[in-house]
């Protein structure tokens, strides 16, 4: 518990500087938004580390093993940062159901894996990894997108980005990341886990975890529609 206190500071002043002097010339309607996007950059990345590092440190521990020490310092290290950025959230855009459902939903995996049932952080954290393989990438082009309209090289950064972020996130949220969910459905169904994760737990996790996918496909779905279109669009207009 001692990591929150230290880590959930370290997010909220990091949002702070991003607020107040990164992006202080920033529109007031981008600025809390690139703020989030500031944090991202600090939580993300070093998460994937910090994750991949604690899960190496043992490769024969499974899905239903007890949390070691490194496994619950990266846990409290992603809680702090969700938690900070669900009141980023709850401040600034209360009407944004999905990214606080998104949130909320992916703060229960973390506590009750943390807290509730101290086992199976090795397959949370494996999600974590590539929840937050993106994660650079994704916060690069949503800050190029954000000023693309009045900033010629935010929309020459955006249009370099769109492709290979789109096809990175597409193989990782659709192909990778089922991958791994169907192995964790394989191993809890098996009853491997019985005794030290409750049913209930698991099943919650697993259909947090499916709904987040979809949507994560949806949206990058949407995004490669739009992005053809566009494209579709220019090339129109240079034969005309």
């Amino acid at each position: 518990m001692e990591n929150l206190f230290l880590f959930f500071p370290m997010f909220f002043t990091i949002y702070l500087i991003g607020y107040f002097i990164v992006f202080r010339n920033w529109s007031p309607k981008i600025r809390p938004e690139a703020a989030s996007c500031f944090i991202s950059f600090a939580h993300g990345t070093p998460a994937v580390f910090l994750a991949t590092s604690a899960i190496l440190a043992d490769s024969n521990r499974g899905f239903a093993a007890p949390n070691t020490e490194p496994e619950n310092s990266v846990l409290d290290f992603s809680i702090s940062y969700f938690t900070m950025d669900l009141f980023h959230y709850l401040a600034f855009c209360p009407g944004d159901l999905l990214f606080i459902g998104h949130h909320l939903a992916t703060l229960f995996v973390f506590v009750t894996c943390r807290y509730l049932v101290s086992h199976g952080a090795c397959a949370i954290l494996a999600l974590l990894v590539l929840a937050e393989l993106t994660s650079a990438c994704q916060n690069a082009w949503t800050l190029a997108r954000a000023r693309r309209d009045d900033v010629v090289l935010a929309a020459k950064l955006y249009g370099l980005l769109s492709p290979p972020f789109y096809a990175l996130y597409s193989i990782v949220r659709g192909v990778l990341g089922p991958c791994l969910v169907y192995k964790m459905c394989v191993f809890y169904m098996s009853g491997e886990a019985s005794g030290v994760i409750p049913m209930w737990v698991w099943v919650s996790w697993i259909v947090v975890v499916v709904m987040a996918i979809s949507v994560s496909i949806l949206w990058i779905f949407n995004l490669w529609v739009e992005f053809f279109r566009e494209r579709t669009g220019k090339l129109e207009k240079k034969v005309t």
